[in-house]
């Protein structure tokens, strides 16, 4: 699979993630309760991650289409990498040790975001080590 290709999955799964939190601004409540997960007092932090979500999916959209590296460059895999598996950690934690009272659907799509999250690192890093793997040969 080439480079680009795993940065646009990857982008398009930020950019699906931040407009979600950029619409908790409009409907807090529907979503979460649609969702099944916490309740929010406030729209501002999630609205905020949610601009630095659509933010890193444009920097790796930018990183996938830019053919002259002498151009403005995104994101890099690594970078994806390293803010996704931070991510599903942080998640993950927050299911595990985090005392959730939420009902089944919401532990169902939580858990959903983080296994795409730890899969898509998970194949990301095999990219990079095959990559390595075919240069060093």
């Amino acid at each position: 699979m080439k480079i680009s290709i795993l940065l646009v999955i990857d982008a398009i799964i930020n950019l699906i993630l931040g407009a979600l939190l950029l619409l908790v601004i409009l409907y807090p409540y529907q979503l979460t309760n649609f969702f099944g997960v916490p309740a929010i007092r406030d729209a501002f932090y999630p609205s905020i991650m949610g601009g630095i979500l659509i933010g890193i999916a444009l920097a790796l959209f930018l990183e996938a289409f830019t053919k002259n590296p002498r151009r403005l460059v995104g994101l890099g895999l690594g970078g994806a990498i390293c803010i996704n598996l931070c991510g599903c950690l942080v998640l993950m934690g927050w299911l595990i040790f985090g005392d959730l009272d939420i009902p089944v659907r919401g532990q169902i799509f939580l858990w959903a975001i983080a296994l795409i999250l730890l899969i898509i690192s998970g194949i990301e890093l095999i990219h990079h080590i095959r990559s390595n793997n075919k240069k060093n040969v």
